[in-house]
């Protein structure tokens, strides 16, 4: 076993497998360890995925997007992140792009993407 397979053993998250396959422009709500002094809680994150980057690596995570009180807010979550204990889609959205970072400039309307009722 080489040094590189080693690695990724070590530091690999086994809830990858129970992901949900989801896309860019899906609504996921992810489920993130947060850790208050001496307690541990899970805070949900729900909003729009603009990017994925290299979704099947050890490196790879994705960006999540909501608008929160008129402001907004992105999150990266790597895949194999301890800290990330769920994720669950809420709806598949319709998306031709594989990057949707024009959403930082829209607001309103024009920041949905269309519902994909046919996935």
């Amino acid at each position: 076993m080489n040094l590189v397979e080693l690695v990724e053993k070590k530091y690999s998250n086994a809830k990858v497998n129970e992901f949900p396959a989801f896309r860019t422009g899906d609504t996921i709500e992810v489920g993130v360890r947060i850790r208050e002094g001496e307690k541990t809680r899970v805070q949900l994150f729900q909003g729009t995925c603009i990017a994925m980057k290299n979704p099947g690596t050890l490196n790879g995570h994705f960006r999540v997007r909501k608008i929160s009180e008129g402001m907004g807010v992105e999150r990266v979550f790597p895949f194999h992140s301890p800290a990330v204990e769920s994720i669950k889609i809420i709806a598949k959205g319709k998306s031709r792009r594989a990057k949707h970072f024009y959403l930082r400039e829209r607001t309103g309307k024009a920041a949905r993407i269309a519902i994909d009722y046919s996935r």
